[in-house]
């Protein structure tokens, strides 16, 4: 099964190398665009073009994408919880509940920010993989907070550059086990799969860069609250750098958090939350920022903490 695709280049793709113009825009990888080109089923301005020829604003890309299992395609489901904090014609910025995908992928048949946003009637770029249009970035399912969203194909390019180079502020709230030594600090540790759980990640010698800074904000007897700021952002990394202090998200039992610890605090998921996002807006670089409150479940397992330790240090 194929979707056929027409987009026109974007002003931040001119003179780039047609391979990795499909790759950017329809959000495939490099060789998967060059195989796209190679067999035909990609074309500029409705001709054959070869992989390297340079693109130009305005010409038009056409392409037929392998499409994906009809399983994965994000189905319009209204999403309980999921905020839109704010919507201009470019973009939006939701606060997605915990338990929601960002969106469909193979195994998951639970509810996607996708899904929630086309059952609300919101438009989105359809800019990237089919069954994940919009989607500039991503949370754990078990993680709340702040998401941004493209709605206009230019957006879309501009806030994947800026979260590919590293200028978008993301902040965290984070309760782990403990009180991390040094209080306050960095992480830099490369993460990669788990060399033997399939849906794991690890701390792993030659594994992507990962870069996590940390500060303690509030200390309790058996725990701290900690604001976490990523440089990168790789998949659990907050939870894998946490685990690997030796100081594991409360309630992250994956990553070796207390089950006990969590069943007193009646927490079903890691205590971690998106709290801050920050970014130059991609239409005219003003800087916007955007906050979130503790949702009820965090909130309450905060505060059972802070009086099960007999209030705070």
């Amino acid at each position: 099964m194929t979707s056929h695709r027409s987009l026109p280049v974007p002003e931040g793709l001119d003179g780039m190398r047609l391979d990795a113009a499909i790759s950017r825009l329809f959000g495939l990888s490099r060789t998967a665009a060059a195989d796209l080109v190679a067999a035909g089923d990609a074309s500029l301005d409705g001709r054959r073009s070869l992989k390297s020829e340079r693109v130009t604003t305005g010409a038009v890309l056409d392409v037929d994408l392998p499409g994906p299992a009809p399983s994965s395609l994000p189905v319009p489901t209204v999403v309980d919880g999921l905020r839109v904090v704010y919507e201009d014609g470019d973009l939006l910025v939701v606060d997605k509940p915990v338990g929601v995908a960002a969106h469909p992928s193979p195994g998951w048949e639970g509810p996607t920010v996708v899904g929630g946003l086309a059952a609300a009637g919101h438009r989105v770029s359809t800019s990237g993989a089919e069954e994940r249009q919009g989607i500039v970035h991503r949370l754990d399912v078990g993680t709340s907070g702040l998401m941004v969203v493209a709605k206009s194909e230019r957006a879309y390019t501009v806030l994947k550059d800026a979260f590919r180079e590293r200028t978008v502020d993301k902040r965290y709230h984070t309760l782990v086990q403990g009180h991390p030594d040094p209080l306050s600090g960095t992480v830099d540790a490369p993460i990669d799969r788990h060399p033997s759980s399939a849906y794991r990640f690890a701390v792993v010698a030659g594994g992507r860069d990962s870069i996590t800074h940390y500060e303690t904000i509030e200390a309790f007897r058996h725990a701290s609250l900690l604001e976490v700021h990523l440089e990168t952002g790789r998949t659990h990394q907050i939870r894998v750098h946490m685990a690997a202090l030796q100081h594991p998200c409360v309630g992250d039992v994956i990553y070796g958090a207390d089950p006990t610890l969590s069943r007193k605090l009646q927490l079903g998921r890691q205590w971690l939350h998106a709290v801050r996002l920050s970014f130059a807006h991609p239409d005219d670089g003003r800087w916007v920022s955007f906050d979130s409150s503790y949702p009820p479940d965090l909130q309450l397992a905060l505060d059972r903490v802070a009086e099960a330790d007999g209030g705070r240090l």
